[in-house]
């Protein structure tokens, strides 16, 4: 998912922060090379209406809706057996592998920490477009002020989604160096702890 507006970003380093290099590497670069080193077969789509996100091993895609932040999930390519990655998310190799080859069978699969959501495998994928349905009304009704991936997990487990959510079922935590990138000051953060490192 690489369609942001990255406004909090404000284009930093002069560059998308899908672009931006950690040892000479663009985020959706890793992100692609990773998928392919755990599966093989899996086929990579980039979507972005932005034609500099071209990227070996991907194809892209530009998301017929892009106006919510929830339309990340771009609705037209949500099918069963889909996993939506975030484009400006440094994984780490052992998170990407976690996530490739951890089999759930059905329903949704999320994967984060307790404050970020890195990845959603999607087995059902009516399921999954039955919570953004829900999530997106609910949020153009004024009936929620958020409109992203935590209200997904919030609707797909029943919780009120006035309150933080609360991590229920089909939640892996992960715990290491996988990081997003949402202002300079998080990229800065990172790139100082791996020179020190």
């Amino acid at each position: 998912m690489a369609n942001g507006q990255g406004k909090r970003w404000n284009n930093f380093t002069d560059r998308p922060k899908h672009l931006i290099e950690v040892n000479g590497e663009t985020l959706l670069a890793r992100i692609a090379r990773l998928l392919h080193k755990f599966d093989k077969q899996a086929e990579i789509i980039i979507s972005s209406s932005n034609p500099q996100y071209e990227v070996v091993g991907a194809r892209r895609y530009k998301p017929l809706h892009d106006k919510l932040e929830l339309d990340r999930f771009t609705y037209e390519l949500i099918e069963d057996s889909t996993c939506f990655l975030y484009g400006d998310t440094y994984y780490s190799e052992a998170v990407i592998e976690e996530i490739v080859k951890t089999n759930h069978q059905k329903g949704l699969l999320f994967f984060g920490t307790e404050k970020r959501i890195v990845a959603i495998k999607v087995y059902e994928g009516e399921l999954m477009k039955r919570h953004f349905n829900l999530v997106k009304e609910l949020f153009l009704a004024g009936k929620t002020t958020d409109c992203k991936g935590w209200d997904i997990y919030k609707s797909y487990c029943q919780q009120d989604f006035q309150q933080r959510a609360k991590l229920e079922k089909d939640y892996i935590l992960i715990s290491d160096e996988t990081r997003d990138f949402n202002y300079p000051e998080d990229y800065l953060t990172f790139i100082g702890e791996q020179s020190l490192a």
